[in-house]
């Protein structure tokens, strides 16, 4: 696989990353009234992260995100398999977001765990149909897939502790 450099479209870029950083702020703010109430007061296993990882960790990916975005949408929407990726990506993006309605906003952690097991395979196919467009859009995808893959066992036993 070839490293993809050539020229950067700063204001597409700017864009990808700030559609995704949107859709963690959407989320966060769901996420950020239960916190210190609802989550708090939750059973958690004992391999739960602290708080304050989540918000770097999220940011951080989001920001991948963006970047992959980005890498797929600048090889143009005319070319073999661009418009399928990026409807992709926008279907993950969405689930992501729902995610966080889910589990903090409607405190449904049942429910919460199936749609993450959806959104898990729509990160999974999205990045299988990013690899057919770029390379490199698909790996910078690998983190979030291993994240979210953690954030499911997370949810699954948040689930069982607390029925």
């Amino acid at each position: 696989m070839k490293l993809e450099i050539g020229r950067i479209d700063w204001a597409r870029l700017f864009l990808a990353v700030i559609i995704c950083q949107l859709a963690g702020a959407i989320g966060s703010i769901f996420t950020l009234s239960s916190i210190g109430t609802w989550y708090a007061a939750l059973n958690k296993p004992s391999f739960v992260p602290p708080n304050w990882v989540f918000g770097p960790a999220w940011i951080t990916l989001y920001a991948l995100m963006g970047v992959s975005l980005y890498l797929v949408w600048q090889k143009g929407l005319e070319k073999k398999g661009v418009k399928t990726a990026l409807l992709a990506f926008g279907a993950q993006l969405v689930l992501n977001t729902l995610w966080s309605i889910i589990f903090f906003g409607l405190r449904l952690p049942s429910v919460a765990f199936l749609e993450i097991v959806l959104l898990w395979i729509a990160i999974g196919a999205t990045i299988f149909l990013f690899r057919r467009v770029s390379g490199t859009a698909a790996l910078l995808l690998i983190p979030y897939f291993l994240w979210t893959s953690f954030a499911s066992v997370l949810n699954f036993f948040v689930w069982m502790l607390n029925l």
